[in-house]
């Protein structure tokens, strides 16, 4: 397996070509080693040994991998620059091998090419980069696990290891462009008690007919507090379950609703108010995964948009959800590519991130 290269002179923007080769090579490494989410240990001791190979320290909680800048200046306002390293598993379709990197026409083709591994290398590099140079602030990097499946074994269990962050930097593929919000996501499991009958005889309640005036609800409410970035939250009835038989009244129904909410609402606050509208039984499954946003005077955003990066809000859920401290989204290749068959990323665009990187944080003032 191939180790990294020792970049021992203070490298100028010459040197992008260096760490894009480094990330590519790194890249194609991680594709050839499945790390299927709850499934990344061989992933994170490959990862975690090409770190210490390039002879950076780096810690390990799990399979998280993380290092921390040398020279670290508890004093200085301090950026976290994270990825996953773990994928969803291959879906139907493929005419490649997932696990087997190909090269072709400008592409890497692999399972987690574009979501995130272009995103998880392209940090690295500029992680070793951005540390051979004095900067205002100070710097983490951390492969983080499970994201594809917001587990609690990811970067939640992670951050209070951490010294305290000042900004996330998340990388995800957004094509370069800075996602400054992004939704959140609530799921409810909402239940009708009726009594069971025989269907022939004026018999029993129906549990099913309890449900249709809170489906409409879920249905057609808007919440008053719309987003310029993100839009309204938006609430979909997603399935539903009643009845054993055709002649029996069902004396239960159960629907599930996925609610995407943004950042002027907590999922709490959302989940209180939901119960004044609705007569059913609702339970959420979890309060965890927020809504974010960054403020768009942020000097990150800012110099993102001298750049010619157009910030924009995200409607899918990324580890920013996990995150109490402010955060950008930011990354190589195209959200539409993930989860898709034929996974791929450009040579180019991972060229173009780093050099983007680069740009944006070389020399940022936080404050």
């Amino acid at each position: 397996m191939y180790l990294c290269r020792k970049q021992i002179h203070i490298p100028n923007m010459t040197d992008i070509n260096y760490y894009s080769s480094e990330a590519i090579i790194l890249l194609q490494s991680l594709i050839r080693i499945p790390s299927i989410s709850r499934e990344e240990e061989a992933a994170a001791d490959f990862l975690q040994t090409y770190i210490e190979e390039c002879g950076i320290m780096t810690g390990r909680s799990g399979n998280n991998i993380w290092c921390i800048s040398p020279m670290f200046d508890i004093n200085k306002p301090t950026i976290l620059l994270n990825s996953h390293i773990d994928t969803v598993k291959p879906v139907n379709g493929w005419r490649r091998q997932p696990f087997t990197p190909k090269s072709e026409n400008g592409k890497i083709y692999g399972l987690g090419s574009n979501d995130a591994g272009a995103s998880l290398v392209s940090l690295f590099q500029i992680y070793r980069y951005l540390c051979t140079t004095e900067q205002s602030y100070n710097l983490i990097f951390l492969a983080s696990c499970e994201e594809e499946v917001s587990g609690k074994n990811g970067i939640e269990s992670v951050l209070g290891q951490l010294p305290p962050i000042t900004l996330g930097i998340v990388g995800e593929p957004t094509e370069m462009q800075p996602a400054i919000a992004e939704k959140g996501l609530m799921v409810l499991d909402v239940t009708a008690h009726g009594k069971a009958g025989h269907a022939a005889r004026n018999e029993g309640e129906n549990a099913i007919y309890k449900v249709l005036s809170d489906i409409e609800w879920f249905r057609s409410y808007q919440f008053p507090e719309q987003s310029e970035l993100l839009g309204p939250v938006k609430m979909s009835v997603t399935q539903i379950n009643a009845g054993t038989q055709h002649n029996v009244i069902p004396d239960t129904c159960t629907f599930v609703v996925d609610i995407r909410s943004n950042e002027f609402y907590s999922n709490e606050r959302l989940f209180e108010e939901i119960k004044q509208h609705i007569t059913c039984e609702a339970k959420a499954r979890s309060f965890r995964l927020n809504s974010s946003r960054i403020d768009p005077e942020h000097p990150f955003v800012q110099r993102a948009k001298a750049l010619g990066r157009i910030p924009f809000g995200s409607p899918t859920l990324s580890d920013q959800a996990l995150m109490p401290f402010p955060s950008v989204k930011i990354g190589p290749g195209k959200s539409s590519r993930s989860h898709t068959a034929d996974e791929y990323i450009l040579i180019n665009e991972i060229e173009e991130a780093i050099r983007i990187y680069i740009e944006i944080l070389d020399g940022l003032k936080l404050s």
